[in-house]
């Protein structure tokens, strides 16, 4: 308990501790001036004399041990411990971001690791991490889409959505117009200077009731910047599927990706198109949209000290104040 008390302390004036060299002076003088004063007598015997001991003489050193500490304590209550607590305020003016993920059946291809959605839920998740003033938002899409959380600041709960997004209840497919289009929805009424939706897909336009184009052409209409990021390796990727039986396998599956269209639509919405084929290549798009779409944050530092001299000066009054009172009364010396 001390320790830790210890390791948050700081001292303002620590040259003080220098004044600890006259408490060894203060001990020798001590007991060079006790040995002077004390005499011997040669006797014969001490018997006549009887038992002379008495708890005086046991704790006759008791007003310099007060001295001592009261000395002690002084010292380091003039060399001023002091807590900090450091706080950072950060201001400034964010950036509205929708991530428009894809949850299909196909998203559990094994070519990502441990797969596809796996994989691009936990680096959504870091990206989320590094728009300290950003408002993100989530909305996922299969054969149809879903607003899983409007834009927010509340980082814990946005990424708790992220790791547990599923399709389960979604119908299967890969609607690539309706998750752009509610994408765009949700930025709708935004103050925001700067519109952002990050879509990522690993297939083809397949169903939903919007058509990509349409939705791009939403988005333009908006203001809204689309980066858009395919996700897949090239040729086949190994995919758990089921059999009529029940029974799941993996089997090889085709990667198809619909690049034209994903390049079309970021670049007439002044986005960017993005190929990730691996974890790591994930990860560096998702670091380079983070460098492309800057937020002007000022960080304030504020750094906030609380003395803690005070006990320390209660304690050297106390223990001086004590050693005058037994010198003065039960330690009295009559000449």
């Amino acid at each position: 308990m001390i320790y830790d008390w210890y390791k948050n302390i700081q001292f303002a004036y620590p040259q003080f501790f220098g004044l600890l060299l006259l408490l060894p002076i203060m001990l020798l003088w001590y007991l060079s001036r006790n040995s002077k004063q004390q005499a011997s007598l040669m006797v014969s015997s001490v018997g006549p004399f009887g038992n002379n001991s008495s708890w005086k003489i046991f704790f006759r050193h008791t007003p310099f041990i007060l001295r001592m500490l009261g000395m002690a304590s002084l010292i380091l209550a003039l060399a001023r411990p002091q807590t900090r607590n450091d706080e950072e305020i950060i201001t400034g003016q964010g950036i509205d971001i929708i991530l428009c993920m894809d949850v299909s059946g196909s998203m559990l291809a094994q070519d990502f690791l441990p797969n596809r959605l796996e994989a691009m839920k936990q680096i959504a998740a870091d990206f989320v991490d590094k728009r300290p003033t950003d408002r993100i938002g989530l909305v996922i899409f299969a054969g149809e889409s879903f607003t899983v959380c409007p834009v927010t600041t509340d980082r814990g709960m946005l990424k708790t959505h992220i790791l547990s997004a599923y399709s389960s209840f979604l119908e299967d497919g890969t609607a690539i117009g309706d998750g752009l289009s509610t994408s765009v929805e949700r930025l709708k009424g935004s103050t925001s200077r700067t519109k952002v939706i990050i879509l990522l897909t690993d297939g083809e336009n397949q169903g939903g009731l919007i058509d990509p184009l349409t939705a791009k052409e939403i988005a333009k209409s908006e203001g809204v910047k689309v980066y858009t990021i395919g996700m897949g390796t090239e040729g086949y990727a190994p995919a758990p599927m089921q059999s009529e039986t029940g029974q799941v396998t993996i089997q090889k599956q085709k990667v198809n990706i619909d690049e034209p269209l994903l390049r079309q639509i970021a670049a007439e919405t002044g986005g960017l198109y993005f190929r990730a084929r691996d974890n790591q290549s994930l990860q560096n798009i998702y670091t380079e949209i983070d460098k492309l779409e800057k937020t002007k944050v000022a960080i304030t530092a504020l750094k906030r000290y609380t003395e803690q001299f005070f006990p320390f000066a209660i304690a050297a009054a106390f223990f001086i104040l004590l050693e005058l009172l037994l010198r003065y009364t039960i330690f009295k010396k009559f000449p």
